[in-house]
């Protein structure tokens, strides 16, 4: 297999907007590291603890699939987001830092977030419904979004700005979630990205992207991981797996979470399959216990 090599038109950082009062420091941090020209870091192996709570190595990041569309991304400094946030990551007093939500729907949305999150972060704009730019510099992980249109309810016209693709720039690495994209990114936003190392990406196959229009922009973003969600009972899961087998290594898991850093990287793209579970059921932390609730079948 090839090693890949993206070459993405950088978009001028002027262009993202912040979406609170920038710090002191931030006019002497680096433009986005994700936008450039780059090439693979052959990797080793993954790493990967049982415990949420569990410190996270130095220079690596923990992404702990939750359910749904949900991930809690955590750095080796303490800082934590959660993606498609709807309310509920599980029966645990843990707060996040940083949640991200997307319209499409109830389960990727709250209209009543945990009232000590610090940044929450709508993948639209509340105000008018369209788009917004998020540029959110927490010193360890800056975060910030790419904008997509979604679908309407029964056949009205698309929405602009509906959906925000999310990136999590943290340890060298740069962090993607789809969250509910209903339409291939155009090349301005495909630039807009930038390079992906590791992308979270839905595969229901109808509700967002189909599959073969998923496996095409996952084939054009060539991340060096690719963690499947939005796949409900499985079937959608087994195709898209079948789908990617020929270009991308598949390595299925039981565990809810990897840890992984610009060095362990894979040196060929891998689809890496998590099994979903709420954050403190039988974490060996203490916090809650029993078996994951049922998945739920709808979005």
């Amino acid at each position: 297999m090839l090693a890949r090599a993206l070459a993405l038109i950088a978009l001028p950082a002027l262009a993202l907007v912040a979406a609170a009062p920038a710090p002191a420091q931030e006019a002497e941090r680096r433009p986005s590291h994700c936008i450039a020209l780059v090439e693979d870091t052959p990797g080793l192996r993954y790493l990967h603890r049982a415990s949420f709570t569990a410190p996270v190595p130095e220079e690596s990041v923990r992404i702990s699939y939750i359910d749904h569309a949900m991930f809690l991304i955590q750095t080796a400094g303490g800082l934590s987001a959660v993606t498609d946030y709807n309310g509920f990551i599980g029966p645990t007093e843990f707060v996040p830092d940083v949640v991200t939500m997307n319209r499409a729907h109830s389960t990727h949305w709250t209209a009543a977030p945990h009232p000590d999150i610090p940044h929450v972060l709508p993948g639209w704009s509340p105000e008018t419904g369209g788009t917004v730019d998020h540029h959110v510099d927490l010193g360890e992980m800056l975060v910030r979004n790419v904008s997509t249109d979604i679908r309407g309810n029964f056949g009205s016209d698309p929405v602009e700005g509906g959906n925000s693709i999310f990136v999590f720039e943290v340890a060298g690495l740069c962090i993607g979630h789809l969250g509910h994209l209903h339409h291939v990114p155009s090349p301005e936003q495909f630039a807009a990205l930038g390079r992906l190392d590791v992308v979270m990406a839905p595969v229901d196959g109808g509700l967002t992207l189909t599959l073969p229009e998923m496996i095409e922009t996952l084939q054009r973003l060539r991340s060096s991981v690719v963690i499947p969600m939005h796949w409900f009972s499985g079937r959608s899961l087994e195709v898209f797996v079948e789908g990617m087998r020929e270009d991308f290594r598949i390595d299925r898991r039981e565990a809810r979470e990897i840890e992984v850093s610009l060095r362990t990287l894979p040196s060929e793209p891998t689809v890496v399959v998590l099994r979903p579970r709420f954050l403190g059921f039988n974490d060996g932390t203490g916090e809650g216990g029993g078996a994951r609730p049922a998945p739920r079948a709808l979005d």
